[in-house]
């Protein structure tokens, strides 16, 4: 297994950041206690998205952080990123690994215990299971109960993180259940300080 810090897993979104450039935002988010950075930005056209993820790639390897490509396996592979993140309705999970190889890191969002096995049987790494509140990254998603996550973390043994309206005030709900981290977006990226939000967020879960 992959060793990777999942404690706190930060997706971008250039139109939550609170930031001027995704860069420092993503910079922000490392010096704040970032294990993974996950490059989510799905209006970004073939060619901006190329420069972004190749942008961002050099920051997070100067820190040694994983880059995980959202949903784009070309992008994925062409900039040399540390991983790739599937949904249920992008290409399959065991589609996505027999492209990228054994080594790159491949993450399956998942909210039901059927899925989550399946992700597992299918080669990912870790499950992005959610969403776990309302979001506003997320209007449409159905949410999950913590009585399907309980069993998902039965069901599997690959990390797991959750997403969906994580912050400062409802991970409380989510300690002692199994869970390896959380993936996070407004939280940290909105935040007016996105390196001391990463940084309490972090403390405040690990506590």
């Amino acid at each position: 297994m992959k060793s990777i810090d999942y404690t706190l897993y930060v997706c971008t979104d250039r139109a939550l950041m609170s930031s001027k450039t995704i860069e420092e935002s993503v910079e922000k988010a490392i010096k704040g206690g970032a294990g993974v950075i996950q490059l989510r930005e799905k209006d970004a056209p073939g060619l901006e998205f190329y420069e972004i993820a190749e942008s961002v790639h050099s920051i997070t390897e100067r820190y040694g952080i994983p880059l995980i490509i959202n949903d784009r396996v070309d992008i994925a592979l062409a900039i040399g990123a540390e991983g790739v993140h599937v949904g249920q309705e992008d290409i399959p999970a065991s589609a996505v690994r027999r492209i990228i190889g054994p080594d790159m890191i491949l993450g399956v969002s998942a909210s039901s215990v059927e899925e989550a096995v399946q992700a597992e049987h299918d080669g990912a790494d870790y499950l992005g299971v959610g969403a776990m509140n309302p979001t506003a990254t997320k209007r449409d998603a159905d949410s999950v109960s913590i009585e399907t996550l309980k069993a998902i973390r039965s069901a599997v043994s690959i990390p797991i993180v959750i997403i969906g309206g994580i912050n400062i005030n409802t991970i409380e709900h989510y300690k002692g259940l199994g869970v390896d981290g959380l993936a996070v977006v407004s939280a940290v990226v909105s935040a007016p300080d996105p390196e001391k939000s990463a940084m309490e967020l972090k403390s405040a879960w690990l506590m």
